[in-house]
């Protein structure tokens, strides 16, 4: 999408509307506005090219705090009006935020749909593993065991991870990042609003009332080191406070390997964010703590053709062939009769 010429330099407060921002005090979607309204300037497109869409939950209040077209939407459905918005007018850059139980409950079919399809759009999952707005039932991500306000025992499901549900859809962009580590956040928006198709990014997201610390291993900074590993593309998956640590294949399975004493990052899996084959990064999106260190960064990020450039494509040719539609024909059908 090209800017105009003439375009005036924009920052975040030009992003900013005029609604009081509502979130607990501490809660991660904070930061996760700020570094939104931050990486929209450097995109180069006008605010009226934007379009904001959210479900319900604490998450979907996002498009009241957008100076951009936005939309409200209903529980679980924010996928289907944004494709819809999309297709109409492939010109606007759509970003759709939901949480893990707006976008992977009632909403999850239309997440797959909306991912398999590859429409050009940002999706930002903010993934606090609780029904927050609702007050504390667990959520599809809530892991086993959790205690909840619905499951005072513990949750008997067993969660779902969102990363693998994309990458089993042959999403073309898929990352994951947290909502403190500001940089790493800003980095990976930034890139997933550069990208030609559906850019899946599922965020950690701290909800301080109903589920705090539950990130902790990935947040903290004195112990995050050894609980997750960054994806960094052409590099080998390398962690620990040292960076003494790796990750390395052992037939099929990663395994986690001290290095030194024979072994060095020459044996270690190499990262390729780019390989057409998704069962690498499906393996990486089964990676989680406490077994392994927790993948950071973009495990995948491929070139296919978008729904909305094919459907595009598809009215053109049909012009081509039968002209301009005519309603009441279109109405009346190729096949009519008459019953006497």
């Amino acid at each position: 999408m090209s800017a105009p010429m003439n375009l005036p330099t924009l920052t975040a407060k030009d992003f900013a509307s005029d609604q009081e921002v509502r979130w607990c005090p501490g809660c991660g979607d904070y930061s996760i506005l700020a570094q939104v309204k931050k990486i929209l300037p450097t995109l180069g497109i006008p605010k009226e090219k934007f379009l904001f869409v959210s479900g319900i939950g604490c998450s979907s209040r996002f498009p009241y705090y957008m100076n951009t077209y936005g939309m409200h939407s209903i529980h679980g459905r924010a996928l289907a009006i944004a494709t819809g918005a999309k297709v109409a007018n492939p010109d606007l850059k759509v970003w759709v935020v939901t949480g893990d139980g707006d976008g992977l409950s009632i909403g999850g079919n239309h997440l797959l749909h909306a991912i398999r399809r590859n429409v050009e759009m940002v999706i930002l999952l903010f993934d606090n593993r609780i029904y927050g707005l609702t007050k504390g039932q667990y959520s599809p991500t809530s892991v086993h065991g959790q205690k909840t306000k619905t499951s005072p025992l513990g949750v008997v499901d067993y969660p779902i991870h969102p990363l693998s549900v994309a990458i089993a859809a042959e999403a073309t962009f898929v990352a994951r990042t947290v909502d403190v580590d500001v940089k790493h956040l800003g980095e990976v928006l930034s890139a997933a609003a550069r990208h030609q198709g559906t850019a899946f990014v599922q965020i950690y997201q701290n909800c301080v009332i109903f589920n705090d610390n539950a990130f902790e291993y990935a947040s903290d900074k004195s112990i995050k080191s050894d609980n997750i590993v960054y994806l960094e593309h052409g590099k080998p998956l390398i962690f620990g406070k040292n960076s003494d640590k790796g990750i390395r294949m052992n037939g099929t399975h990663p395994e986690v390997v001290q290095l030194g004493n024979g072994v060095d990052a020459s044996q270690l899996l190499v990262h390729d964010e780019t390989l057409g084959d998704s069962s690498v990064a499906f393996m990486l999106s089964r990676m989680s703590h406490p077994e392994f260190p927790e993948p950071m960064g973009i495990f995948r990020q491929v070139v296919r053709p978008t729904f909305e450039g094919q459907m595009t494509d598809q009215l053109a040719k049909a012009r081509k062939i039968w002209g301009e539609a005519n309603m009441d024909l279109l109405i009346q059908g190729t096949e009519t009769w008459t019953v006497n």
